[in-house]
């Protein structure tokens, strides 16, 4: 590959490793984009699109986006906020993994109880920035100055570690299951911020020529989103009973109803949320419905 394969070519964003990288993937597969990538190569091309993927550490996604050097990408809404690229990128889509908070912890068997017992003392984390915001509100707040201010401290990685190392009195560090920390003795007083992975790209795009083709991967990407989200429920009831069962399940629009050979019964199709399948299913039983069938989704357009 060489700088003249890229020519033309929409540039696509992709975190490299970590907690985003798996799941990315599945949302390319998902969307049709259609690659191979070499071992040890971060740029590859899309086979069936004019589109090359380039794979880069995630808190470096939201610069290379902002700036123009990559049109769009996949990265977390925390690294944006903590690459300070807000004003410069769009968020064009949330797209419902890489969940995570970021959190104030403090060993669980000490003094320290709220974070206003944190303020002013020794704080390490991984985040500066936004870490430096909030506690940065909380010393005015309590109207703390000059040395009487919260310590942020800078570490790379292992920020769980550094309260039992006698680093610092608490972190701030981005929490998933909460197993890690629960491991080191801490425990959450606070949450800074609630995150996830995001699709975005530039306010200012460099290559005009690349909106239809950013707009149409996007529109594909918010159908596997969507798919990720919903389920097709189907199942058989009394038309006397269609009141009852269309309040359970009314669908994005509306469900959709076609008559069965038998009178007085109908077929109804529609969409739910699968995270409530489990409590619509019971309350379809509850309200008269028969031979319930779900049906996953690859993808859609809704």
């Amino acid at each position: 590959m060489n700088v003249d394969s890229l020519d033309g070519r929409l540039l696509f964003a992709i975190p490299k490793k970590g907690r985003l990288y798996e799941k990315c993937l599945s949302i390319l597969a998902g969307a049709d984009i259609q690659f191979r990538r070499h071992a040890r190569l971060d740029v590859c091309l899309v086979l069936n699109h004019p589109i090359a993927l380039v794979f880069l550490p995630a808190s470096d996604i939201p610069s290379f986006v902002g700036k123009g050097n990559v049109d769009l990408g996949i990265t977390g809404h925390d690294v944006i906020l903590e690459s300070q690229m807000q004003e410069h990128v769009i968020e064009e889509l949330r797209l419902g993994f890489g969940k995570c908070a970021l959190q104030v912890q403090v060993p669980e068997a000490g003094s320290i109880k709220t974070v206003e017992d944190l303020a002013g003392k020794r704080v390490v984390t991984s985040f500066e920035v936004l870490s430096g915001e909030y506690f940065g509100k909380l010393d005015e707040k309590l109207q703390l100055s000059g040395e009487k201010r919260t310590n942020i401290e800078y570490v790379g990685g292992s920020v769980e570690a550094a309260c039992a190392l006698g680093l610092a009195d608490g972190i701030v560090d981005l929490v998933e299951s909460g197993d890690t920390m629960r491991a080191a003795g801490l425990h959450a007083i606070a949450t800074v911020l609630e995150s996830e992975a995001v699709l975005v790209k530039s306010r200012v795009p460099k290559h005009e020529a690349h909106t239809g083709l950013i707009n149409r991967i996007t529109n594909r990407i918010k159908g596997v989103v969507a798919a990720n989200k919903y389920a097709i429920c189907q199942y058989n009831v009394a038309r006397d009973r269609l009141p009852a069962v269309i309040a359970i399940t009314p669908g994005r629009r509306a469900p959709t109803i076609s008559p069965l050979e038998e009178d007085g019964w109908v077929a109804v199709n529609s969409m739910v949320e699968k995270k409530k399948l489990a409590e619509i299913m019971d309350n379809l039983v509850e309200a008269g419905a028969e031979d319930i069938l779900i049906f996953n989704l690859d993808n859609c357009r809704v």
